[in-house]
């Protein structure tokens, strides 16, 4: 009889249960994905812009700084979650009359992953080298370890922001595609 109340009580009401794992799993890769896209767009319009009009011990200074604060739940939660939900939502769509569906979530997982090895493979290397040479930087050396580690590391992050940004429409996109769970 409870069951029939809740039901009643759902339906009256016009409230929506929780998705099935697939679409919701979906739903949380399109906002890890777009919440990692807008600190990467963050990054590009804003922290790197201003950064750049500091002096160059000012600029290392807080960039390494900024590199350890990151690290952090939140952002690596986001982070792995732009690819594992994005995985999981297409294992979750491998199924009959899904294909459609999950051509689209495939090439988010692509960018996604391409995303992760832009960071992995070029921003930490460019952070960690900027970290250890720091210390034994000389002064009058600051201004080219500074040029060197500048230029790479925003060119990269566009492009992960905008792979990022691709992968977030793309999920968006193939959440209007899906099959009934």
């Amino acid at each position: 009889m409870d069951r029939l109340v809740r039901a009643d009580y759902v339906q009256a009401m016009n409230l929506k249960l929780p998705q099935p794992l697939g679409t919701t799993a979906l739903i949380v890769a399109v906002l890890t994905s777009g919440l990692l896209a807008g600190v990467y767009y963050a990054y590009a319009i804003s922290v790197m812009p201003a950064l750049g009009a500091f002096d160059d011990r000012t600029f290392i200074d807080v960039m390494n700084k900024i590199n350890v604060v990151i690290v952090n739940p939140p952002f690596m939660l986001t982070f792995l979650g732009s690819i594992g939900f994005t995985a999981l939502a297409g294992a979750c769509y491998l199924k009959p009359g899904a294909r459609p569906v999950l051509v689209w979530i495939g090439i988010a997982l692509a960018l996604n992953i391409a995303s992760l090895v832009i960071t992995s493979a070029i921003n930490v290397p460019l952070n960690n080298n900027l970290a250890a040479a720091t210390a034994s930087t000389a002064p009058a050396d600051l201004a080219a370890l500074r040029a060197h580690f500048e230029s790479s590391w925003v060119r990269w992050n566009l492009i992960r922001a905008l792979a990022n940004t691709a992968a977030t429409s793309v999920l968006a996109w193939a959440l209007t595609r899906t099959p009934s769970d």
